[in-house]
């Protein structure tokens, strides 16, 4: 089922609703959407195609938006397959198409469609270029490294619509978390925060300028690939891209994540936040590393000042789930933060000591306070030196 953006725009994506795990990695409950859009004019112009899983169910949409008419271009922001598996296809039925992308883009193509015919099929596009399709007109923007480096973002300048790869995008099927469109009721930061911190978290100087470039557009609608469209709440969303990219605090207070084997540090930790909240921190969050959705928890690191991580040792080391956290902050680019550490260990304890080695190896973090050591179980004994970290991370 078609969906219309503008009289000449229509959306043709596909919700797929049975998908658990996006990219194999990151668990939505709620689906996830493959958006593609159709422009037509007097040259019609297809905005992406979908994943593998939903080809049937695009290729039927885009016959229902063509009317009967044949494409001319085939753009292609992003040649992650589940964006662009559709297009060995449709230049298979359509002959006289010709597929625009990045020179980067094309070149790998062959790599996801062996033995595709490209000879005179593909026209690639710098920075500014532009496609006149007749009353409207793509002018296209390189966008390397978000998130891949053949990225490329087209601003369709009569209805000043961007059309933003993967930026802008959020985990969830459109038909099960409201809609086509974002409007100030939905709950858009959510999922599309988890989203940008675990798929761009890394590359926010890339984001950066690419906001730099669409912000004298005067930009009205953002049609990204997965989530709904903006117009309505584009401010909004404008300005938490501009935070989330500049690796700002979006909201105040703590967020404490722990890895317990026996429950003694749970224990700790959940005692320690139960300390920051009498304190009066505005907001203090809890996560538990053995079972809670890591892509949450990265979410949460990045959302708030400072972190508090608490774990027990392990083969003179660190609990693996508290070691897989780290190291996944540290991939995705954590900085700009504070960090505090408790550690539990009942006869050598090691925890802290790799946790403030990893931390430390990040840029800009300032470890707080003084590491707490809790032995096998939290005694009273330990309840001033919980304080003391308290006091230090509000500080």
């Amino acid at each position: 089922m078609t969906q219309p953006i503008s009289p000449a725009v229509r959306y043709i994506g596909v919700d797929d609703k049975d998908l658990d795990l996006f990219e194999s990695q990151y668990l939505v409950p709620e689906g996830m959407s493959y958006n593609s859009y159709v422009i037509l004019d007097d040259r019609i112009a297809v905005m992406d195609t979908s994943d593998c899983r939903t080809a049937e169910v695009w290729l039927k949409n885009l016959e229902e938006a063509l009317q009967g008419r044949k494409p001319d271009y085939l753009i292609v922001h992003h040649m992650e397959p589940d964006h662009s598996a559709c297009a060995a296809a449709l230049l298979e039925k359509y002959p006289s198409l010709t597929l625009v992308a990045t020179a980067a883009a094309i070149k790998m193509l062959p790599q996801f469609f062996p033995g595709i015919a490209l000879e005179g099929r593909t026209r690639a596009v710098g920075e500014g270029d532009t496609l006149p399709l007749g009353a409207h007109t793509l002018r296209f923007l390189l966008a390397p490294m978000v998130h891949w480096p053949e990225v490329m973002v087209s601003f369709e300048e009569s209805e000043k619509i961007l059309f933003s790869a993967d930026a802008f995008g959020k985990f969830g099927a459109l038909e099960l978390t409201g809609g086509l469109w974002c409007t100030p009721d939905t709950d858009w930061a959510c999922e599309a925060r988890r989203y940008y911190f675990n798929i761009c978290g890394k590359y926010g100087a890339q984001v950066q300028r690419v906001l730099a470039k669409v912000a004298p557009l005067g930009v009205q609608t953002i049609c990204p690939l997965h989530g709904p469209m903006l117009r309505d709440t584009l401010p909004d969303v404008l300005q938490l891209y501009q935070t989330w990219s500049s690796y700002g605090v979006e909201t105040p207070g703590v967020f404490v994540a722990y890895a317990s084997i026996h429950g003694g540090t749970a224990e700790a930790a959940e005692k320690f936040a139960e300390i920051l909240r009498e304190k009066g921190c505005p907001k203090v969050a809890v996560s538990d590393l053995t079972r809670d959705d890591l892509a949450e928890a990265i979410e949460d690191a990045f959302r708030y000042k400072t972190l508090v991580v608490a774990a027990a040792s392990y083969d003179a080391g660190l609990f693996p789930p508290m070691h897989d956290f780290l190291w996944h902050l540290q991939i995705k680019g954590w900085q700009n933060r504070r960090a505090a550490v408790i550690e539990n260990g009942s006869w050598a304890p090691s925890a802290g000591r790799v946790m403030t080695e990893m931390l430390s190896a990040m840029k800009n973090v300032e470890i707080v306070g003084d590491k707490v050591t809790i032995r096998s179980r939290m005694q009273p004994s330990d309840l001033p030196a919980l304080e003391a970290l308290a006091d230090a991370v509000l500080a």
